[in-house]
C-alpha cells in the first residue's frame, strides 16, 4: 500500500496515519516529522527550513523532494509507506509522480481528510508539544501536565506555528496552493474524500473499509 493522506494541517493526518502503521506495519513518512528533527537538532538543512515555517510558510519544493527521495529509498519503504504532509503542491505532485516512476512504482491512493477551518484553528491552538521528545497534548481535551508523561521532561510547549494567526496564514497557504492537487489527482482516478469532523475512531473506520 502506497498512500497519501491529504488535509490541512490539523484534520488528523498524522494521527490516522499512526493507526494504519500499526494495523497494516508500513512507516508514516512525515515530511513535517522529518523537518522538526533537522530543526531541533539545528542542522544547517534545518536552520534553511525554519525561516519558512516559523512564519507558516511551505518550505520550498525541492528541498521537500529531496527528502523524500531520501526517505522512500530506506529499506522499511519498499513494501509500502503512507505520506502525510507531502505533496502539498502540485509541483511536488509531479516531482512524486517522477520519482515513483524512476522506483517503478505507484499510488495505491489519495485520502483527502476534510475540516472546516474554524475547527482547525480551534484543534491546533490548543495543541501543546513536547520539545524534547515530541509527544502531542491537547489542551482543550486534557490538562496539560508540568513534565511530559512520556520522557519526564519539563519542555511542554506551544509550537510558533499553532498561534491562531499563524494557523489562519497556513490555512490561506494551503487554500490558494495545495487544494489544486484535489484536482489533479481526481483527474488520475486516486482520490477518495472522507469527512474529518467527526470521532477519530469513526474517521479511521470508513478510512479502512476504504483501503480494504
Amino acid at each position: 500500500m502506497r498512500l497519501i493522506l491529504f488535509g490541512a494541517p490539523g484534520v488528523g493526518k498524522g494521527t490516522q496515519a499512526r493507526l494504519i502503521t500499526e494495523l497494516r506495519g508500513i512507516p508514516q513518512v512525515s515530511t513535517g516529522d522529518i523537518l522538526r528533527a533537522h530543526i531541533k537538532q539545528d542542522t544547517p538543512f534545518g536552520r534553511k527550513v525554519r525561516q519558512f515555517t516559523d512564519q507558516g510558510n511551505l518550505v520550498p519544493d525541492e528541498l521537500i523532494l529531496d527528502i523524500i527521495r531520501e526517505r522512500l529509498g530506506q529499506a522499511d519503504c519498499a513494501h509500502g509507506y503512507i505520506l502525510d504532509g507531502f505533496p502539498r503542491t502540485v509541483i511536488q505532485a509531479e516531482g512524486l509522480d517522477k520519482l515513483l516512476g524512476e522506483l517503478k512504482s505507484g499510488l495505491t491512493a489519495v485520502v483527502a481528510l476534510a475540516v472546516s477551518d474554524d475547527e482547525i484553528v480551534h484543534r491546533l491552538s490548543g495543541r501543546r508539544v513536547c520539545s524534547n521528545c515530541g509527544e502531542v497534548y491537547n489542551a482543550q481535551l486534557e490538562p496539560v501536565p508540568a513534565k511530559c508523561r512520556v520522557c519526564g521532561q519539563d519542555a511542554i510547549v506551544q509550537r510558533k506555528d499553532d498561534t491562531e494567526e499563524t494557523i489562519r496564514h497556513r490555512l490561506e497557504v494551503f487554500n490558494s496552493q495545495t487544494v489544486p492537487l484535489l484536482k489533479y489527482y481526481e483527474r488520475q482516478g486516486l482520490l477518495r474524500r472522507i469527512d474529518g469532523n467527526r470521532p477519530v475512531a469513526e474517521v479511521q473506520a470508513e478510512l479502512l473499509e476504504l483501503l480494504a
